[in-house]
């Protein structure tokens, strides 16, 4: 123990002022409704988002079970609980059947962490809209999804097929693209807010959110999340057409369903945490922030907007997987080590110099005059450079016409594959062992002509 430090001043320390005092009734109420809230809007987003892609591509969607159709992801719940299960030979029997609930306990403890609205009244005894929350709320949010993505890798190497397999390695390698720039976003909201407590950072966002401030970061987060829960166009871990449903082909019946809710209670997860780190977590939107000294930021009103912010945040996975393709796997790469990374780390730089330039006197307004003209210096020469570089007559160009005039054979490396942009197929190709077939057929029949 530090000399000096007694035993409540580290209990002070590691505890966030306001939590670790509830009876435990209370602490059992909010468990429940955190699992009841979860259970719920995952039930909602998968209709929801059937019907939003239903609309997108003019289709009727869901809409005979329950009214208009609401009761559609209910039905399919049950289904699924009733298929045979089935597990394969070759399948590690004890880490097949742990996978899929190494993957969905952490998803539901990470809300856990989440603050949904300020102090309220249940039954007479006053608390937080929050369960828990800690100094270093956010590190433990982003530990405890890590620990998620290890039911996907756990499922595909215990399946027993190469397809599993691969897909197991796609998730380990998207992991560690995707939370190391989904890190690096936070860093900017945390040198704002002085805190990593998730509750300290809502408070943080009283006057302006961080989303507003801190829009590279916000954008990183968004681009990050989607990566990190395998949606589409990220959906590489289980891409039907290159890898059977990847991780999930051997899975069947109840465990192939906790899989799915361990997918769609991330969505929540990860929307709730953006909800939380840049949009003022459960603060009213202005006006209404503003109207009363702030009435619709007390009592129960807060639970309106953060789920409003939540949902909305939904929609834009619903809607990326509605319009977009999915991704190459090079290209999710290089996206997440040569884009998102380096932006981050140069955005980083940045806020720290604003802080510290806030923190020496600098009005706000010099700062972001400033910050627009280095921003804009900064776009014009991304355009202007390219100009200089790329002249028609440079080696990179001429080795580019090369290139498309010459012809393309599919078959060169043994095996058709597609020709890149710029390059023309002279004429249909034909498989080298389907031209020796054809070859041998002419021959013995123009012999059996001539007999």
């Amino acid at each position: 123990m530090i000399p000096g430090l007694a035993l409540t001043d580290i209990r002070a320390v590691d505890q966030v002022e306001g939590f670790g005092d509830d009876p435990w009734w209370i602490i059992a109420i909010k468990c429940v409704a955190i699992f009841v809230i979860l259970v719920l809007l995952v039930l909602f987003t998968i209709v929801f988002e059937r019907k939003t892609v239903a609309k997108m591509q003019h289709r009727v969607g869901p809409n005979r079970v329950g009214p208009k159709g609401w009761l559609q992801s209910l039905a399919d719940g049950v289904k699924l609980m009733l298929k045979e299960d089935i597990i394969p030979k070759a399948a590690d029997k004890v880490v097949y059947i742990l996978a899929p609930i190494v993957a969905v306990v952490p998803a539901f403890l990470i809300f856990a962490l989440i603050p949904l609205g300020p102090e309220v009244s249940i039954f007479g005894q006053t608390t937080r809209l929050q369960l828990t929350d800690t100094p270093v709320a956010v590190l433990l949010v982003l530990a405890i999804a890590s620990v998620g993505v290890y039911g996907l890798m756990l499922a595909g190497w215990s399946s027993g097929s190469t397809y599993p397999l691969l897909g197991g390695l796609r998730s380990s390698a998207q992991v560690i693209s995707y939370e190391l720039a989904m890190g690096l976003s936070f860093v900017g909201v945390f040198l704002f807010a002085g805190t990593m407590s998730t509750s300290g950072i809502v408070e943080g966002q009283e006057r302006l959110w961080y989303g507003l401030i801190l829009a590279p970061s916000f954008a990183v987060y968004l681009i990050s999340m989607v990566g990190e829960v395998n949606r589409a166009p990220f959906d590489l871990p289980e891409a039907e057409g290159e890898l059977v449903a990847g991780w999930g082909t051997e899975y069947s019946s109840i465990k192939y369903a906790l899989f799915f809710l361990a997918e769609y209670i991330n969505m929540v997860n990860v929307s709730a945490l953006a909800t939380t780190l840049f949009l003022g977590g459960w603060r009213a939107p202005w006006p209404l922030s503003a109207i009363n000294d702030g009435m619709f930021n007390e009592g129960w009103w807060p639970l309106l907007w953060f789920f409003g912010k939540v949902i909305a945040l939904l929609f834009l996975f619903i809607w990326l997987r509605g319009t977009l393709p999915r991704f190459r796997y090079d290209q999710f790469m290089k996206l997440g080590w040569k884009v998102l990374i380096p932006v981050s780390l140069v955005w980083i730089v940045a806020v720290a110099g604003m802080r510290l330039a806030l923190n020496e006197g600098v009005e706000r307004q010099e700062l972001l005059i400033w910050g627009g003209i280095v921003l804009a210096v900064i776009l014009v020469a991304s355009w202007v450079i390219p100009l200089f570089t790329e002249r028609p007559g440079s080696d990179e160009s001429s080795a580019e016409t090369e290139a498309a005039e010459k012809p393309f054979d599919a078959f060169a490396g043994g095996h058709p594959v597609p020709p890149l942009p710029g390059q023309q197929l002279s004429a249909a190709p034909v498989a080298p062992g389907r031209m020796a077939d054809e070859t041998n057929e002419s021959n013995s029949s123009e012999e059996g002509s001539s007999a």
